[in-house]
């Protein structure tokens, strides 16, 4: 297997037909529902889409990706793309960033100059990180989805294969948010010889049961979390019911309405995020033109949903090993305020072995995009001294 370098060229004539679409949208009634209360509102999303249609210059943010170092390759029949950052400094770390849903690898943009030359960007040289971005099966450029049955344990697998049968890696870090998060804790679970540490920002390890969490295992600095979750419950439950049930049905519409992967892609930001209801004060117009425009370009908005009913019936969280912790290698997270996922520290404490808890200042569940300089600094805190972990044969030690 061998990674092929890769360039992003959308013909025009797709472009002049997601124009054409976004023009001639036709619009759904929408009475009152100037706070969202129905879900997306129409003037906002109007206004957005007229931006998109006249304004956003897709061929500029090409460009931005394609100054990246784009690969692509196939893995046991599975397309794969993949950003493959080396740091111009010796003794980097590589770094394995997975994103989830509704993300894409843009959503790790900024954070990867910082991470692979910081002496660049205020940092140290010796906290340098090899950065590799792979767009989840299904999402993107990782097309087509030729296949059925890729869960988390499968993706994981997918992923250490990448890391070192074809990137040559023989020890590496792992990373991400929502199944991002998901996929690194399993990389970690599954090949604790081979991954130094993982950072995620939600604690969603194997073995974990969200059903047996009960509210007395909230510290009394954690009530907050509690309050959110009761806040959240209602905005988490529909993409997560249709996306675990039946799919392909509402593909069909996404696929065929720019307008509506759009506002199913919109309205998820501005729920999880930290944006106080108002989108455009946590991300640019451009930036929400860009994530829409890689799933409405690639046609993958219908197979990126797939993960939820393949996953959901294998069992996301499924231990492969039963020794304690879940996690053998040191984990670290990052919570933010306006996470949606949240899981209280003793939870985390016992499935892995926790070595950092860091509570963020601010931010939600897309904090890599909505917080980058803050977790640029939490990966550069949190895998300095596991550093020296990059030689073979280490043993971890796990906590009392």
């Amino acid at each position: 297997m061998k990674a092929e370098p890769f360039e992003v060229k959308v013909p025009e004539a797709d472009l002049d037909d997601l124009r054409f679409r976004l023009a001639n949208t036709r619009w759904a009634d929408d009475l009152g529902n100037r706070d969202w209360r129905y879900g997306v509102e129409r003037e906002w999303l109007a206004d957005m889409l007229a931006y998109w249609c006249t304004d956003y210059d897709w061929c500029v943010h090409e460009r931005t990706i394609n100054r990246l170092a784009n690969f692509r390759v196939v893995i046991d029949g599975v397309p794969l793309h993949v950003v493959h950052v080396r740091s111009p400094n010796p003794g980097a770390v590589p770094l394995l960033l997975l994103h989830g849903w509704p993300w894409t690898f843009m959503d790790f943009q900024a954070l990867i100059d910082p991470l692979s030359d910081p002496g660049s960007h205020r940092g140290r040289v010796l906290d340098s990180f090899d950065v590799i971005i792979p767009s989840l099966p299904g999402f993107g450029f990782s097309t087509p989805l030729t296949q059925t049955g890729l869960a988390v344990p499968r993706l994981a697998e997918l992923f250490a294969t990448l890391m070192t049968a074809v990137l040559g890696y023989q020890r590496y870090a792992v990373g991400g948010g929502d199944w991002g998060a998901v996929i690194s804790l399993q990389i970690a679970h599954a090949h604790p010889q081979q991954v130094i540490g993982a950072f995620a920002t939600i604690p969603f390890y194997p073995g974990l049961d969200l059903a047996a969490i009960t509210d007395e295992q909230y510290a009394s600095d954690e009530q907050w979390m509690l309050a959110r979750k009761a806040e959240t419950r209602d905005l988490i439950s529909s993409h997560f019911t249709v996306q675990s049930l039946d799919p392909q049905t509402l593909a069909y519409a996404l696929v065929d309405s720019p307008a509506g992967t759009a506002a199913w892609l919109w309205e998820r930001r501005r729920a999880w995020s930290d944006c106080d209801g108002d989108l455009l004060s946590a991300y640019t117009r451009d930036f929400l033109c860009t994530l829409a425009s890689i799933y409405w370009l690639t046609r993958t908005i219908g197979t990126s949903l797939r993960i939820y009913w393949e996953s959901y019936r294998f069992d996301p969280f499924r231990r492969l090993h039963d020794r304690t912790p879940a996690v053998e290698v040191p984990a670290g997270f990052a919570i933010h305020p306006k996470e949606v996922m949240l899981v209280p520290r003793s939870v985390a404490a016992a499935g892995t072995n926790l070595q950092r808890w860091s509570l963020m200042p601010r931010g939600g569940h897309f904090g890599f995009a909505e917080q980058p300089g803050a977790l640029v600094e939490e990966f550069r805190t949190f895998f300095r001294p596991l550093r020296p972990q990059m030689l073979p044969g280490t043993i971890f030690a796990t906590p009392d």
